[in-house]
């Protein structure tokens, strides 16, 4: 054989084998995806409230096929997928009735839990309707909550999800900050309160992540994916004070789901 056809000839079987081993290692990682077994557990932030689309099925937790865990389960395709997150749960619900899904063989789950237990939505009711120094008192009093009560309920929940899925990757998702200050808003809060607000988030992420960690599980913080896209941004991915449907206010948008968490639980997954 020739010198030239030697070296085509072994260029083809080297060129062949590359391809053969590409081929294999991305049907791998196909499969490996695909043999995932994912659980979405937690409040309206996971099941998708604000962003539309609702599963009739899942009634008053409002499910929507826009929501970050059925994104990605739509683009990932695994095994199985378990998504069990309620509007207005707090750790309790979860425990009671979100766990079912959850077995050895669950390879991953997402969930964000603690606004509610917080009283996120009687801080905002309260600062929307309220004066300013009944609003700051009533933050006040969440941070407090967050302190001295939610830890307590975090290691609750984390630890009866490591019981029944013991073997899972979990991921925490936090909540993102809802105002830009001085931003484009005219009317409403002072910036005063939408600062406190923000901080309060900021705070509720900082023990979360603290509660995550000790339990192994990874936190993923949206603060930066949203940064830009609050309210008073001009391009929000979250609902203002919605009066014609007032529970979708103060939640992501579907495209705060798709920019904002999707992107966050994909690095995280």
């Amino acid at each position: 054989m020739k010198m030239s056809r030697l070296v085509a000839f072994s260029s083809s079987l080297l060129l062949g084998a590359v391809l053969a081993l590409t081929g294999a290692a991305t049907a791998n990682a196909a499969q490996s995806v695909q043999a995932v077994d994912y659980v979405a557990l937690g409040d309206s932030y996971s099941s998708g409230v604000g962003s539309g689309s609702y599963d009739s099925a899942s009634g008053d937790c409002k499910r929507s096929t826009k929501a970050y865990p059925a994104l990605w389960a739509a683009a990932n395709s695994p095994s199985s997928f378990g998504f069990t997150a309620c509007s207005g749960a707090r750790t309790g619900d979860v425990k009671a009735n979100q766990l079912g899904p959850l077995s050895a063989s669950t390879d991953l789950v997402s969930i964000s839990i603690g606004g509610n237990d917080a009283g996120f939505s009687d801080v905002m009711t309260t600062c929307v309707l309220q004066s300013e120094a009944t609003c700051l008192s009533r933050i006040a009093t969440a941070r407090s909550y967050v302190d001295t009560t939610l830890p307590g309920n975090l290691d609750s929940v984390y630890s009866a999800i490591r019981t029944k899925a013991p073997s899972a990757h979990v991921v925490v998702l936090g909540y993102p900050r809802f105002y830009k200050i001085g931003g484009s808003c005219v009317v409403g809060l002072s910036d005063k309160v939408r600062t406190a607000i923000n901080g309060a988030a900021d705070y509720l992420n900082t023990t979360t992540a603290k509660r995550a960690a000790d339990h192994g599980f990874t936190f993923v913080d949206v603060t930066g994916n949203f940064t830009g896209h609050e309210i008073c941004s001009g391009s929000a991915w979250l609902h203002s004070l919605n009066w014609l449907n007032i529970g979708e206010s103060y939640h992501p948008t579907a495209a705060g789901q798709s920019g904002g968490y999707l992107p966050g639980f994909n690095s995280a997954a």
